[in-house]
């Protein structure tokens, strides 16, 4: 029987606490915040997306950052294993569109609440209001934590699950990549991911509020394209978000904060193509033949995009429609089908739902989540160099690492 120290009570925190309590030790969870699970509960808008009920094979390609690194854990505790983790702890769950899966009540106060159960019922201490300072290792093997009031815990294990850095009102100020670091772990310079992104448009803040749905959006750098969605986005005073936006923030992130410049080219009418549109075109304007032009194509577009539409075609508002060139509209068409913004950065971490970036999975044992580099030092979660797109899939991360950790120590 080993005695285990998990620094950070958030999900892996909580599950590997679980599992390594399971193996017989005596289990401590160190958290800085009054309550455990505190991102936990603001995802998914406080309903929390546990999983994906997809097949394991698609986990992988949901991975944007070393899904080879997530092979032994995600086979190790599939998606099934979560849903039935929680099901037979007690907690109902749903599957929804996307086969996101939800507890029934939409509570995800009720995931944390099944989580605290088991670790009363397992006979994990825990210790809230408890600020790691630093995590020692001596002669290569961990040792004993320093906490903020200079006490030391000593153990024979250490997990390290205090997550990454978005969200840092929940007590995610990047404290594990630190302590990691202090022990000779390198870290991948962690960065905002799944989070909204600027433009540079001085239009963009008239069109705040609007959400645009079954679009395809594109985000390119010169010709080449980085990333395509079809989808749902919104428009908000500083430029774009909502889930293709998110999910494109996952893709293009790192290149957006070299080059500061990307295109995103948004195709407001995907279903059809430029002809089929045209013909579209024409039956407005033969319909309205003796109507201004800004009176005639009120059917095309939302209200709030309307005026910014008629401004980039470059044609006279005033103008009737029954003398409009088939040049000008052509490029109409063109501009429907190519609404081409600016992006200019991502927001910041405040706004992130992740990490991207954190200790290096090339020194942390795929299989264990041991630290390579110190014996009995583990890592889970968002600390590490991993991350996904939406949809379940990082806190799938999260399960399969805690287990994969919180197991593997006897």
């Amino acid at each position: 029987m080993s005695k285990v120290l998990i620094v950070g009570g958030g999900a892996a925190g909580m599950f590997a606490s679980i599992f390594a309590a399971k193996n017989g030790n005596e289990v401590h969870v160190f958290e800085k915040n009054e309550k455990l699970g505190k991102k936990l509960f603001i995802t998914g808008k406080g309903r929390c997306n546990v999983t994906n009920a997809c097949d394991v094979e698609e986990l992988f390609q949901n991975m944007v950052s070393n899904e080879k690194f997530m092979y032994s854990s995600f086979y190790g505790f599939t998606n099934q294993d979560v849903m039935d983790f929680f099901e037979n702890a007690g907690l109902r769950l749903k599957t929804e569109r996307g086969n996101r899966v939800f507890p029934q009540s939409d509570h995800s106060s009720d995931v944390i609440r099944t989580l605290e159960l088991e670790m009363k019922r397992n006979g994990i201490h825990i210790h809230l209001y408890s600020n790691v300072e630093k995590v020692v290792a001596e002669d290569g093997r961990f040792s004993y934590l320093v906490m903020a009031d200079g006490s030391k815990e000593e153990g024979d294990a250490c997990i390290i699950a205090t997550g990454g850095v978005s969200y840092q009102t929940t007590g995610s100020t990047g404290d594990g990549y630190r302590f990691a670091e202090a022990m000779g772990h390198k870290i991948t310079e962690p960065a905002p991911s799944l989070v909204p992104m600027n433009v540079r448009e001085e239009y963009i803040p008239a069109l705040m509020g609007l959400s645009l749905r079954n679009v395809q959006a594109t985000v390119c750098d010169g010709k080449k394209e980085l990333y395509s969605d079809f989808g749902e986005m919104l428009f908000t005073h500083f430029g774009v978000s909502g889930p293709l936006i998110i999910s494109a923030s996952a893709y293009v992130g790192k290149i957006l904060q070299k080059k500061h410049e990307l295109k995103l080219v948004i195709d407001l009418k995907p279903a059809l193509s430029e002809e089929q549109l045209d013909a579209r075109v024409l039956r407005e304007f033969d319909a309205n033949h003796n109507k201004q032009f800004k009176n005639a194509v009120t059917g095309l577009f939302p209200a709030k995009l309307l005026p910014v539409m008629i401004h980039l075609s470059g044609i006279d508002p005033e103008k009737k429609v029954n003398v409009i060139t088939k040049e000008e509209r052509m490029n109409f068409v063109h501009l429907i089908k190519h609404f081409t913004v600016t992006l200019t950065g991502l927001r910041d971490f405040k706004e992130a739902i992740i990490t991207r970036g954190g200790v290096k999975v090339k020194e942390v044992n795929p299989s264990t989540m041991e630290s390579k580099l110190v014996q009995g030092l583990y890592f889970a979660g968002e600390v590490l160099d991993l991350d996904a797109l939406t949809g379940g899939f990082n806190l799938q991360i999260a399960w399969s690492t805690a287990y994969a950790a919180g197991s593997n120590i006897w």
